[in-house]
């Protein structure tokens, strides 16, 4: 026998190597599994693809008092189960203020996910009225009235499109701003 001292603990190895040894039939069912795996893994790329297409990916706020509208609104637009969902507070805003800079990268890479898992086609941009994103990010005076508050998010929506356009030009854009009754006006990007 010999030993190895590491760090204080000594271990008893055997001076034979019967116990290293594997037998001809180990050998191969070793062989296999290891080919196996490679094989697995070499095609593991296409595998990692999610199965079904989802048309669009929904980008909204987090705002407790609209996600079951948001809900509601794709399901009447016949889109229901077949969107990805993004959640950042300010929605377009939470993707393009620098006040949220750190955002930005997570949506682009989930939008990236979405168009290569899903294939989706659309953009679609709920940003809401009454959105305390947009009070921390730009002062409550920016949207103290329903024109300010309109012309700041069509700003900023229109502003991300134009970004989303550029990075994606072939994904179609929608956006709309959503009251806190659950309806929605249109915004023209």
């Amino acid at each position: 026998m010999t030993h190895a001292c590491e760090t204080g603990s000594c271990h008893h190895l055997s001076d034979t190597a019967t116990d290293l040894t594997v037998g001809r039939r180990q050998f191969l069912k070793l062989a296999t599994l290891g080919a196996g795996v490679a094989l697995f893994m070499s095609a593991a790329p296409r595998f990692a693809m999610a199965s079904g297409k989802a048309k669009a990916l929904m980008l909204s706020c987090m705002d407790y008092r609209l996600v079951d509208d948001a809900v509601k609104f794709m399901a009447d637009q016949g889109l229901n189960n077949e969107y990805d969902h993004v959640v950042l507070a300010g929605a377009s805003l939470g993707v393009v203020s620098e006040k949220f800079k750190d955002w930005h990268d997570t949506f682009w890479q989930h939008l990236d996910v979405a168009i290569k898992l899903h294939g989706i086609e659309e953009v679609i941009v709920i940003d809401h009225r009454d959105c305390g994103a947009y009070k921390l990010a730009l002062g409550a005076e920016a949207v103290e009235t329903p024109e300010k508050e309109t012309a700041v998010h069509t700003a900023t929506i229109v502003n991300f499109a134009k970004q989303v356009k550029a990075k994606h030009a072939t994904l179609g854009v929608k956006a709309y701003i959503m009251a806190l009754d659950g309806t929605t006006e249109a915004v023209a990007v």
